[in-house]
């Protein structure tokens, strides 16, 4: 968070809630008409991150009231509940040595397996 971003906070910041990975969610004291397209009546919300500023550390019920999706601020109950299906938050992972490269991408040699015989290639008539 750079000087101006915590002197704003400090000033017009509410504290609305934090979630587990520390990341601290804010809404403005007072009503402003700053949102083009929304009603006259919203409110401005944003996230100070703890650590580096990525967004896909903010859990979807975060997400969900950041966006104005719900008016509803997530509790620390919604922040401890968790499906079956759903994994732990992985880090972006673009541009760094851990991101996904699938086979025959250059940085794995350029070369890729042979086709097995499913493809024919188009030929002009």
């Amino acid at each position: 968070m750079n000087f101006g971003t915590w002197i704003y906070t400090k000033i017009n910041g509410e504290f609305v809630g934090e979630d587990e990975f520390g990341n601290r969610y804010f809404r403005a004291k007072k009503l402003k008409n700053e949102h083009v397209g929304r009603g006259s009546e919203t409110e401005r919300r944003w996230v100070i991150y703890k650590g580096s500023p990525e967004p896909s550390k903010v859990p979807a019920y975060w997400h969900g009231w950041l966006h104005y999706i719900t008016d509803k601020t997530p509790g620390s109950a919604s922040s401890k509940r968790r499906y079956k299906w759903e994994k732990e938050h992985l880090p972006n992972l673009t541009g760094t040595d851990f991101a996904y490269r699938p086979p025959g991408h250059i940085s794995k040699g350029g070369r890729r397996d042979k086709a097995t015989g499913d493809y024919e290639s188009w030929k002009p008539e």
